[in-house]
């Protein structure tokens, strides 16, 4: 691991621009076939690939470029023609997409974008974008460089599929966030080389130890108050630091409220309390959680214990009343790390995170027609995204066991690490007793490497943050 130590004056900024002139320095030198980039949520690995991709084009020198899903395509396409448009008018991104692809609306039109199924049909652009499995039927084209975004999210047998297409590679992605994942039982490969469920990251620097690693060490999405309890929990080994400071962002509401509301610390919610009902939860205690989540960055709806179906209709009016009120308020997020920066928080800047799809089906039909725009999704969808404020579904509510699938730490580190300003975790009462009565059961595979950290200890580290910042009804 190359790690770039912050010196006595430095600020993030020259921090993290020093790392990056370093993993670019290590990609030119071509001493090395790949270069392995890790970073935190937010820490800007598509302003990394971005940047380095535009390097390659003012050089020009053709450039393939790897996402792993349709939607990470199309923001690094539109992301690249804009910076291309500035620094390279010349240059121009190729969409390769399957056959029937309709771009969308932020990209279709854009003068220097192509957009094909076939390379035939792009006209040679300089820089081509597409996702892994695209790549993987591209037969009669080489390139010397390629860069793999969201590389931990690849499988190993999707990275040896498109091997024979490039030379040279950077790698990018977060080794906090969701592992690959298969809806077929794959232990008869675990603990073997070939396994193809590791990710490819795991699988090239097994073969290649050589390799440089680097770590950006900047997250410029969370709010300091995320700081600490993210890279305790998900990444205890090489932490990092966000680029704001206390103080720095604001949740702010303009729109009504009540009197006694909640500040730091915990707060309970009185039967018959001031503002009715919203659904089940009370308004009282609705408000009493924003209004902490605003003061503290964090905070905690839990709802009496119980074990409950998947789809807890409770907890689901709870997730849909806590954003309803949210933009009913008028909350307004303030940065003052981006020169004060103020805009309201509309629907489209919340997201409602679920573990499954039937828990997001349930959130939306909670919601009706109310909040059109608001992103309602599982974490494996959410990954890779941005928002105000995040309003979450822990996995463990309800539950009456602690599954593997339950209890990644990857699929909680998404779900507590999309917010730039505040995030509310929804949860019935019990889970820490649940995490303690209910250990792994999983069995132990010989030469499978041990991920760090593991999912149990990674939940008693947020639930133990949460429980300070709860609101109990």
């Amino acid at each position: 691991m190359l790690t770039v130590r912050p010196g006595p004056r430095d600020s993030p900024a020259a921090l993290a621009a020093r790392v990056t002139d370093a993993i670019l320095a290590d990609l030119r030198s071509r001493r090395h076939r790949g270069v392995v980039v890790d970073s935190p949520p937010g820490a800007g690995k598509s302003t990394l690939v971005v940047r380095a991709a535009t390097e390659f084009a003012l050089a020009d020198e053709p450039l393939m470029i790897v996402a792993q899903t349709n939607e990470q395509v199309d923001d690094l396409v539109e992301r690249l023609a804009a910076d291309l448009a500035d620094k390279a008018p010349e240059a121009r991104v190729g969409r390769l997409g399957r056959a029937g692809y309709v771009p969308p609306p932020r990209i279709d039109g854009l003068p220097n974008v192509a957009v094909g199924s076939d390379l035939r049909t792009l006209g040679d652009p300089h820089l081509v974008v597409a996702t892994a499995a695209k790549w993987a039927y591209v037969k009669d084209r080489a390139w010397r460089w390629a860069i793999v975004d969201e590389a931990y999210q690849m499988r190993s047998d999707a990275l040896l599929a498109i091997a024979r297409l490039f030379e040279q590679a950077l790698f990018v992605g977060d080794p906090g966030q969701l592992d690959p994942f298969s809806t077929v039982d794959n232990d008869r490969w675990r603990g073997l080389t070939w396994d193809p469920m590791q990710s490819a990251v795991a699988v090239l620097l097994r073969s290649n130890p050589d390799l440089p690693v680097h770590r950006l060490p900047v997250s410029w999405r969370l709010p300091r108050s995320a700081e600490r309890v993210v890279a305790d929990a998900f990444y205890p080994f090489t932490g990092f630091q966000t680029g704001n400071g206390p103080g720095d962002r604001l949740l702010t509401f303009t729109g009504t409220s009540r009197p006694g509301a909640a500040g730091p610390g915990t707060a309970r919610a009185r039967p018959g309390g001031s503002g009715g009902t919203l659904g089940r939860a009370p308004a009282g205690a609705v408000d009493d959680v924003l209004d902490m989540a605003a003061a503290t960055g964090w905070g905690l709806l839990e709802l009496p214990a119980r074990h409950t179906l998947r789809t807890d209709a409770e907890a689901v009016r709870a997730v849909a009343d806590v954003a309803r009120r949210l933009v009913a308020r008028g909350a307004v997020a303030r940065s003052l790390d981006r020169g004060g920066e103020e805009h309201p928080v509309t629907a489209s800047r919340i997201a409602i995170g679920t573990a499954h799809r039937d828990q997001a089906a349930a959130v939306r039909a909670a919601l009706g027609d109310d909040l059109p725009g608001v992103v309602v999704d599982t974490a494996n969808r959410l990954q890779g995204r941005e928002y105000d404020v995040t309003v979450v579904l822990h996995p463990l509510s309800g539950r009456r066991d602690a599954t593997a699938f339950h209890l990644e730490a990857g699929r909680l580190c998404v779900l507590a690490s999309r917010h730039r300003q505040a995030c509310v975790v929804v949860a019935r009462a019990g889970i820490r007793d649940l995490l303690d009565t209910h250990p792994s059961g999983e069995p132990v595979h010989l030469h499978e490497p041990v991920r760090f950290p593991d999912g149990w200890a990674a939940n008693q580290t947020v639930l133990a943050h949460l429980e300070r910042h709860a609101v109990r009804l």
